[in-house]
């Protein structure tokens, strides 16, 4: 399947110099947002500072299929301190958005803007197992990202009953009626004799 990228980016890998990263965006409850990238520091871009965690964030290959195999992503950030894994052991994480991002830094001819990033959206999908392995003084923290294409697969169970109906939006009466249409003679046409 293709991809259009925008043409700030099919610009930027036309230089002679930059420097490829991703970025990783984890959207919890309550605004809470996770922003990391493979580099180094902190990395500011359209209003947002991402975490540089360099080397310590490891992902499995994005792949893409021209079919509508449910293909997922695998995230390993290593190093985290003890102090850091109670956050990730007492968040909610399951079903919440992850965005991985392509990214590239441009030196730019301007002392104002050197290393622009510029980023594009490479995989948006639930996360929804975490492993963690500890070690003495750093743990280990795998997460697995299955692909929003799996929404496909879920079953939409819904009914035309006026209890299911008031159960969404309790005022609506529309559905009153369609249980007593079950058994119900309706004489279509002209009428009889």
């Amino acid at each position: 399947m293709s991809r259009d990228i925008s043409a700030a980016l099919a610009s930027a890998l036309d230089n002679d110099v930059l420097k490829p990263f991703f970025a990783v965006e984890m959207l919890f409850d309550g605004n809470k947002v996770l922003r990391i990238w493979t580099g180094i520091g902190v990395l500011s871009y359209q209003n947002n500072d991402w975490a540089g965690v360099g080397s310590l964030l490891k992902m499995s290959t994005i792949q893409e299929t021209s079919d509508l195999s449910i293909n997922g992503v695998s995230l390993t950030l290593s190093g985290v301190p003890a102090s850091i894994l109670s956050l990730a052991l007492g968040e909610e994480y399951q079903g919440r958005i992850c965005n991985i991002f392509f990214g590239v830094k441009i030196d730019s001819t301007s002392p104002l803007l050197f290393d622009v990033p510029i980023l594009t959206n490479i995989f948006s999908g639930y996360m929804d197992q975490m492993n963690i392995s500890e070690d003495v003084e750093t743990s280990t923290i795998q997460l697995e990202v299955e692909n929003k294409l799996l929404d496909l697969e879920r079953p939409r169970i819904a009914r035309f009953t006026s209890a299911y109906q008031k159960s969404i939006f309790p005022n609506d009466k529309g559905l009153d009626y369609v249980e007593s249409l079950q058994d119900k003679d309706v004489i279509w046409g002209r009428s009889a004799g």
